[in-house]
């Protein structure tokens, strides 16, 4: 007999790639550029120079073998090294080699992390709005995950809700800042107070409380933020990192977790990764692609193109009467629907040929996503199709 558990899944697609798949389709009856899909958070922004030319060179230059073949069951050792460094100079914690694990992109990471400080019917607590794909990271490990509800005030931590959630089967907090879909940076005192109150909990309960850090957004900033690096303030967190959109190559699904060397049995975790590697399946990132990864540490692709994009849909949020906080990174935007029913409201947009994500599907009810990781040509058109859709859809908003 097939899984049935996995069967069942199939009735429950990922929102999100549903609604891409339509924008697909429905650019294939009308030109894909007079679609204005919101969808997906595909990166748009050319890779860097230095990524392509450095593909080149290994391919031109390395043998079969070291470009080709299987790297260690860690990641690549110089690689990692190379990533420790990074990490120790731009954020003052000290990795070395030991700490670093490779991975296939940040969900890769996050599924590592969470079986090494898990196991089957322990509690991990996220907060809302959140990536609705930890359902599935947390999930299939066993574990719980436990969704704390928004602050809708401004999507900082619900420390009020968070407190009444806690207890002593929490053994990991799954936070992402900047936070798909919000948008929000979590400010330096949020993540000190976050920090203080599991070291408290670590004392009462007499265990480690780790927090995983999913950062794949931490270099999209905006106003000139500088966004805190969590592992600084929490000596008990992995940071799961992918380089996907920092140097916009999703594609290539590369990543790692950097455990923070004053963590709790920092220097075998990573070790541990490698074992949890031989029961998902997990076998190593690309060669190649790790070794070009490890030469682009410290540059980005253009990425000022995500604040242009916010700019210009923000201001016109705000101009028609949507309720949206400004993000602080990333490339989404999260504003509150002009109905109680953001389906019904997404719904509608799509005779507009907008296409926007409902809010449900990330812990929260009212609201939508709008991913702006597209051509700024194509969100300047854009904004003609949301004028027309609110001022016709919804003519007696306040």
């Amino acid at each position: 007999m097939i899984n049935q558990d996995f069967k069942a899944m199939l009735s429950g697609k990922s929102k999100i790639r549903e609604l891409s798949e339509f924008a697909t389709a429905l650019g294939e009856k009308i030109g894909y550029e007079n679609v204005f899909d919101y969808s997906l958070g595909n990166p748009s922004v050319p890779v860097p120079d230095l990524y392509n030319e450095t593909i080149i060179r290994l391919h031109k230059q390395l043998a079969s073998m070291p470009l080709h073949g299987y790297s260690p069951s860690l990641g690549n050792t110089a690689v990692r090294g190379k990533v420790a460094a990074s990490l120790s100079k731009r954020f003052g914690v000290p990795y070395e080699t030991k700490h670093i694990f490779m991975t296939n992109g940040a969900a890769s990471a996050i599924a590592h992390a969470a079986r090494c400080v898990t196991k089957p019917g322990d509690d991990v607590i996220t907060f809302a709005p959140f990536f609705p794909e930890y359902m599935q990271y947390i999930g299939r490990t066993g574990a719980n995950l436990k969704v704390v509800p928004a602050n809708t005030a401004n999507f900082e931590i619900n420390f009020d809700a968070f407190d009444e959630m806690m207890n002593e089967n929490v053994q990991a907090v799954l936070i992402n800042t900047p936070n798909n879909p919000s948008g929000i940076a979590y400010s330096e005192q949020t993540i000190e107070r976050l920090a203080a109150y599991l070291a408290q909990k670590q004392k009462e309960y007499g265990h480690e409380i780790f927090i995983i850090s999913d950062e794949p957004y931490r270099e999209i900033a905006f106003d000139g933020r500088k966004i805190p690096y969590v592992a600084r303030y929490y000596d008990n967190t992995l940071t799961c990192y992918s380089f996907s959109k920092s140097l916009s190559i999703p594609g290539e699904r590369i990543g790692y977790v950097a455990v923070n060397p004053k963590a709790v049995d920092a220097d075998i975790l990573a070790i541990m990764c490698g074992q949890i590697s031989r029961g998902i399946g997990h076998n190593c990132p690309s060669s190649s692609v790790q070794m070009a990864a490890a030469e682009c540490l410290d540059i980005t692709s253009d990425i000022r193109v995500y604040e242009t994009n916010m700019n210009l849909i923000y201001d016109k949020l705000k101009e028609l009467g949507f309720e949206v906080i400004r993000p602080g990174g990333t490339f989404y935007i999260f504003p509150k629907a002009l109905e109680e029913d953001a389906n019904a409201f997404c719904d509608k947009a799509t005779k507009y040929h907008l296409i926007l994500v409902p809010s449900d599907t990330f812990g929260v009810k009212g609201y939508f996503r709008m991913a702006y990781c597209i051509d700024t040509e194509k969100v300047q058109r854009s904004l003609a199709a949301l004028e027309e859709f609110v001022n016709t859809e919804y003519p007696n908003r306040k």
